[in-house]
């Protein structure tokens, strides 16, 4: 008698449970194991996505009714390459899919980028995100402050540096980043962009959102919003970039209000220092002028800014997992259409990938799905020649009890789900995390 293929999932933010939501809804008899080393699922959507856009983490709503589905199991605090290597899962399941993401900082190669006051966005955007496995505290101590780039990413971060920690009191942060926020002292928050405002790659309504606090002035310096051949063009063709040059140009002119705090957008500024010798001090640029194909070169005029913290929102970088073969250049697991290459570019049969690891940390949430739908076809088309593994299915609760590792079920995912609504209830919000990861899996384990 048959039995159902069964497919381990490692990482379970939206490509994983993505990936089990569409093998359920396929034709295959499947069952499928989502591993995550944290205690709580649905990776950035919990730890990426700032607590100040609450309809984006609608999305958990969708992602949970798949983790509560039979045929699906999740294991939370559960580390590939500690708690589980390839091999183990390949004893244990017929494939593999890795769908690990991409949370680390891409580096930028300026002098004094590693100074004390610079910062990696990703290590930021945890930190505000109530992650468990970073510092309780950041040292927000500037009343300037520098964000290096142009994209959704870099607005996330201006915008929770400049808001008031009272602002984000309806928010489900915890209490140690209110108390961080709280004592902050800063003024001005300065955004850079190396090219112009046709370049940007933040959206229309991240950008309007700049604006709606009632605390932060938002200043766009009018010396920046040039335009060439390439960017008209960019114009005339997407009206994503219209909007966005529209409320750039209304705003440049614009009189400056009175609200306390201000946060300054710049375009056609490249940074290429970050100044200081003990700590950061300043940061410098050079004015870029638009070459007509919406590139830059850059014109020998220099300007120091006056800041004392920068950090660079320049791109997520996906970390090399232990057994499996990576591209360092681009940051991800070579494939071929989901199914992952060996050194001499053939499949490995029965490991697929799919996700940001797979194609790069591009693209919103919803461009995750058809890239799980490549690799689920993969893999299905693969399904009948895979060989299968003689485990059972409680193999792998029996692996992980004998070398005692405190995994975490969607039962307990549930308990601490309730609780951290008990606790916003109390505050009359919708939810605080609990962020101590200890604490977290005991509540999951009560």
């Amino acid at each position: 008698m048959s039995r159902p293929l069964r497919v381990a999932v490692i990482g379970a933010g939206p490509a994983g449970v993505y990936t089990a939501d569409i093998l359920t809804k396929s034709d295959a008899d499947v069952q499928i194991d989502l591993f995550d080393k944290l205690p709580a699922p649905y990776g950035l959507v919990r730890y990426g996505v700032a607590p100040d856009h609450p309809r984006i983490k609608g999305i958990v709503t969708a992602l949970q009714k798949v983790l509560d589905k039979p045929s699906v199991r999740f294991f939370g605090n559960v580390e590939y390459g500690v708690d589980l290597k390839l091999d183990d899962l390949r004893q244990l399941y017929d494939a593999v899919v890795f769908s690990t993401g991409a949370s680390s900082d891409r580096p930028l190669d300026l002098p004094g980028i590693d100074l004390p006051g610079s910062y990696g966005a990703a290590d930021f955007v945890s930190w505000y995100d109530g992650h468990p496995d970073v510092p309780r505290t950041w040292p927000l101590t500037a009343t300037s402050v520098a964000v290096l780039g142009v994209g959704n990413v870099a607005l996330d971060v201006a915008r929770i540096l400049a808001k008031t920690a009272d602002e984000l009191l309806v928010t489900e942060i915890p209490p140690n980043v209110h108390e961080g926020l709280a004592a902050s002292p800063v003024t001005d928050v300065h955004v850079f962009g190396r090219r112009g405002p046709a370049q940007a790659k933040f959206t229309p309504l991240e950008l309007r959102e700049l604006d709606h606090s009632p605390n932060v002035e938002v200043i766009v310096h009018a010396e920046g919003i040039e335009f060439d051949e390439a960017s008209m063009h960019a114009i005339r063709t997407s009206k994503q970039v219209e909007m966005i040059v529209k409320t750039l140009q209304e705003w440049a002119i614009r009189d400056v209000g009175t609200r306390p705090r201000r946060l300054h957008l710049h375009f056609l500024e490249a940074p290429v220092e970050v100044l200081g010798t003990s700590s950061v001090t300043g940061l410098r640029t050079e004015t870029q002028e638009l070459t007509g194909d919406g590139n830059v070169r850059g014109t020998g005029v220099f300007t120091d800014w006056d800041v004392q913290a920068v950090y660079r929102a320049v791109g997520y970088l996906s970390t090399h997992l232990p057994g499996v073969p990576f591209d360092h250049v681009s940051g991800t697991i070579p494939h071929l259409a989901g199914r992952v290459l060996d050194l001499d570019e053939v499949p490995i049969p029965g490991v697929y990938t799919t996700g940001w690891v797979k194609r790069g940390p591009i693209g919103l949430i919803g461009h995750t799905k058809g890239d799980a739908l490549e690799t689920v076809t993969s893999l299905l088309e693969d399904a009948a020649a895979l060989p299968r593994c003689t485990a059972s299915p409680s193999a792998v609760v029996e692996f992980l009890s004998q070398r005692g590792v405190p995994f975490v079920t969607n039962e307990g995912w549930r308990r601490l789900d309730l609780h951290e609504m008990a606790l916003g209830e109390a505050q009359g919000r919708e939810r605080v995390k609990v962020v101590p990861r200890e604490e977290m899996t005991a509540i999951c384990r009560d």
